[in-house]
């Protein structure tokens, strides 16, 4: 009886080990799906990080469908989007507010208010140039006082690094050093000691804007298609003839045939699965020090 227990033990020991080498052989085990389909999150708290306004555009019908289901939801980015555009009239100064107005606008579109977005103020094209202790500090004292349960951002690559452009890498490696930053209590630890925040760990993320083979997750926005569309549209700085000559956030103000062309350049830019408007990304949960790679030495 007692060789039969033993017995027993050694095998339910066995078979343990062989479950974690499959799921150490396998690197989508370690990324897996999220255990509640995304679609169905209700009640959390969200967080994405992008470089400029418009950036979130990408994941504009998940963050509508996620606002639907009483998700709380945050939008915050690093720079004011200042150097965007190839219209000889603008300067800096009014380009910055242009696209804080058109980001606010967008966002109410999917049911998002001015509260709920956060500009840290950095430059258009120099967040790599900037002082990065001061903007990670930034970017962790948001994550101590959200306290997001799942955090978006773009995707700072897995077992390899993302190809972005400058602001775009930036704010993925940021994101990525920042959340590290915020689950240790002796970082920044004014924060805590002066401000009365606590050190938090982010328990979930979703990456956008990555490589297309990296990501495991789509999420169907086939109800919020035209609200995506529509939140596209408010960016006329950026995706319409006002990147040459802006003539105001009234599409109507522009040459006729503008609004059917924004719109289409719109359409076009919806990822289809299967005939199904999606968003992909690549899903994450576990510790911030391997989210961008699989089991190593």
């Amino acid at each position: 009886m007692i060789y039969t227990n033993l017995n027993e033990l050694f095998m339910k020991q066995i078979i343990g080990i062989m479950i974690l080498l499959v799921a150490f052989a396998n690197p989508e085990t370690s990324h897996s799906q999220p255990s509640t389909p995304i679609e169905q999150w209700e009640g959390k708290t969200i967080l994405l990080i992008a470089a400029h306004p418009d950036d979130d555009y990408q994941s504009h019908g998940t963050l509508a469908l996620l606002k639907n289901n009483n998700n709380k939801i945050f939008i915050l980015t690093l720079t004011t989007g200042n150097v965007g555009t190839r219209d000889l009239k603008m300067n800096k100064n009014d380009l910055s507010k242009i696209r804080r107005q058109e980001q606010i606008e967008a966002m109410k579109v999917i049911g998002l208010s001015e509260q709920q977005y956060i500009n840290l103020g950095y430059d258009d094209g120099r967040v790599e140039f900037a002082n990065k202790e001061e903007i990670m500090g930034k970017i962790v004292y948001h994550i101590r006082k959200i306290r997001p349960d799942v955090l978006m951002s773009f995707d700072p690559g897995f077992n390899y690094p993302v190809w972005h452009k400058s602001d775009h890498r930036a704010a993925a490696y940021l994101s990525a050093d920042a959340v590290r930053a915020a689950e240790w209590r002796l970082m920044y630890e004014g924060q805590i000691i002066h401000q009365n925040l606590n050190a938090y760990s982010v328990p979930e993320f979703l990456f956008y804007g990555g490589n297309i083979k990296d990501k495991n997750f789509e999420v169907d926005i086939t109800k919020y298609l035209d609200k995506k569309i529509l939140a596209g549209s408010k960016y006329l700085s950026q995706w319409s003839s006002g990147w040459n000559n802006y003539l105001g956030p009234d599409l109507n103000d522009y040459p006729v045939g503008e609004k059917e062309s924004v719109f289409n350049r719109l359409k076009r830019r919806i990822k289809y699965q299967n005939n199904t408007p999606v968003e992909r990304f690549r899903y994450y949960k576990g510790i911030p020090d391997a989210m961008g790679r699989e089991k190593r030495d």
